[in-house]
């Protein structure tokens, strides 16, 4: 074979498009996220169920802490056992999380404060850059920027990119 056969090869080794696996692990935001700042939340509606201790906001909800932002149609708040401090998010409709340039988009979302972890599932999409990424559940740890995808993983990459 040539050298100029080798390159011709190594050249589409480099933008085959698509690259399927089962699990995929990722950098996400590039940054690590520091779940000790406020969560500041904002909705068209809001219910507070003080027996079960949770508030429910709908309708163009935003969530931000930090550099990270979450949005849905729906988030459910679940408040800790001393009622001050919040437990879990539990976002549903067309969530969306985005961290610096990265974005993630699925239709569920379950953020749990204390350890800094977010499952996302339902067909979710992860940008980064030009490149994507799909799966059927991104797990995300904000303590230190990583996640990983699974559900039958699919990729594209794109040259100079992520």
């Amino acid at each position: 074979m040539t050298l100029r056969s080798w390159a011709l090869l190594a050249a589409l080794a480099l933008l085959a498009p698509l690259a399927q696996a089962q699990e995929a692990k990722i950098a996400f935001g590039a940054l690590e996220q520091d779940t000790s700042l406020p969560v500041e939340v904002a909705a068209d509606q809001l219910s507070v169920n003080n027996a079960d201790g949770t508030a429910n906001f709908s309708g163009n909800v935003v969530v931000t802490q930090g550099k990270m932002t979450l949005a849905a149609a729906q988030v459910l708040v679940k408040y800790a056992a001393d009622g001050k401090s919040i437990d879990q998010l539990i976002a549903t409709g067309g969530v969306k999380i985005s961290n610096l340039a990265d974005v993630a988009q699925g239709s569920e979302a379950v953020y749990t404060v204390a350890s800094g972890m977010i499952e996302l599932s339902g067909d979710v999409l992860l940008s980064q850059g030009g490149s994507t990424l799909t799966g059927q559940k991104l797990t995300i740890n904000l303590r230190d920027g990583t996640g990983t995808m699974s559900g039958r993983v699919t990729t594209t990459f794109v040259p100079g990119g992520n």
